[in-house]
């Protein structure tokens, strides 16, 4: 197996392989084959890992990084004919286009078009010169002028870059101290429904319902739904007054038990 050497490039981890790249295409699949490609992917897995370490500080495990762009390499020897002109030069676009694509497809905490994450990408690189340029945060006019948005896609990326993580709602908020002794995120959110005990009632309260004799059911209606009072009740069927309040009573009294009843029984 002969070993390739050095020579001048931009980056010292660009070895000159094309003599083994030439005799990779001549060789047919088998052993030989396998063993010279391995050792092509050997030597150029110093860049690869370099081009993961631009992305590092972007929400993603270095090691995660690192392997992408390792199968990156793979799919770059894999494909690549020495027609094509230098590897370094076709590799390097196929290297970073799996790590985007990782960020694209992995990462991303809710979906998101990828529209918006394009313009994710503007705003957050808008942001990084805007702030290495001067102190302080760039105003959403200052971010939209650099990268050429109008302001509210600059909102629809900044909504973006909060949109690439989620927190755990059992992640402890700060406490006094400073340090993540609150309590839980959960227990900050949100506040009681106004109406959802009164949708409980009702649910506890339908089997009974449904059960009901139909006169009965019907007085219930009308009291309660249709707000008539027992006086034109009681004109409607045709029965007492005082006979239309017992019947309310003693219906609304079996409701409640029977619902009572259900809850002990549930619980």
């Amino acid at each position: 197996m002969p070993t390739t050497a050095r020579h001048q490039h931009n980056h010292h981890d660009a070895p000159d392989t094309t003599a083994a790249f030439a005799r990779l295409e001549t060789l047919e699949p088998g052993p030989e084959h396998d063993a010279l490609r391995d050792e092509l992917v050997v030597q150029w897995m110093p860049m690869a890992q370099r081009l993961a370490g631009k992305y590092r500080n972007r929400g993603a495990e270095i090691e995660d990084l690192r392997q992408v762009a390792a199968m990156g390499l793979v799919k770059a020897v894999d494909r690549y004919e020495a027609a094509r002109g230098a590897f370094e030069a076709y590799a390097i676009p196929t290297i970073n286009g799996e790590l985007k694509r990782h960020f694209r497809d992995s990462l991303w905490a809710v979906h998101v078009p990828r529209r918006v994450q394009e313009l994710r990408n503007k705003v957050r690189t808008a942001r990084r010169d805007l702030t290495t340029a001067r102190p302080g945060e760039p105003s959403i006019a200052e971010l939209a002028a650099h990268c050429g948005l109008e302001e509210a896609e600059v909102r629809d990326g900044l909504e973006a870059l909060d949109s690439f993580r989620t927190l755990s709602l059992d992640a402890e908020s700060r406490g006094d101290g400073g340090e993540g002794d609150g309590p839980a995120l959960a227990d900050t959110l949100g506040a009681a429904e106004p109406g959802f005990e009164t949708v409980l009632d009702r649910e506890a309260v339908k089997p009974a319902l449904r059960a009901l004799p139909e006169r009965e059911s019907r007085i219930l209606y009308m009291r309660f739904f249709a707000d008539m009072t027992q006086h034109q009740i009681a004109t409607e069927l045709g029965i007492s007054q005082m006979h239309v309040s017992r019947l309310l009573s003693r219906t609304c009294s079996r409701v409640r038990s029977q619902a009572l009843a259900g809850h002990r029984d549930a619980a």
